[in-house]
């Protein structure tokens, strides 16, 4: 299985979305934690909020697609008018098959900050993959752990030459 992302960008703000478009892609799934927010945080800045609002505007459907817990959600889902699923057990294929009924795969682009979760996941799901860089350190101790395994893939996907951390691509 092919594990490269399909682009590689710095943040959700560097991500190229004219050329998503292009690629007719029109339902955007974030991971959160790390991705939008820090871990520790459960509030969403208004640079986000504006950059979804946006999205949004230009045509887009947005979609929260996160691990985190219902609690942690429910202050999140009151600042934000988009569809949420929590839980959703990434890279398990479970979820991902439940909430693409309702969409074309071919127009779906899955957005996170983790190889072992957001990109493998989507991938084992043929989805177009874009991985960020995560925003904070702060992690709970399960990610630590898929970071620990990261690493390792990191490093052989650098010696391929297929994929370095911060030489962004589109």
């Amino acid at each position: 299985m092919n594990i490269k992302p399909d682009m590689y960008k710095k943040s959700i703000y560097d991500i190229n979305y004219e050329k998503l478009k292009e690629k007719n892609i029109k339902y955007l799934f974030f991971d959160l934690d790390n991705t939008i927010i820090e871990y520790n945080k459960n509030h969403i800045d208004d640079v986000a909020l504006n950059l979804f609002k946006s999205l949004e505007n230009n045509g887009f459907k947005c979609i929260i697609f996160s691990n985190i817990s219902y609690k942690k959600l429910c202050k999140i889902d009151n600042m934000m008018n988009i569809e949420i699923h929590y839980s959703s057990m990434k890279p398990l294929k479970k979820e991902y098959k439940k909430v693409l009924e309702k969409y074309n795969k071919d127009e779906c682009a899955f957005i996170g900050d983790q190889m072992m979760t957001d990109v493998l996941g989507a991938k084992r799901n043929d989805l177009f993959v874009i991985l960020v860089d995560r925003i904070s350190y702060i992690e709970p101790f399960g990610t630590k752990i898929f970071r620990f395994f990261e690493k390792i893939i990191l490093r052989k996907l650098k010696r391929k030459n297929i994929l370095v951390r911060g030489c962004y691509y589109d």
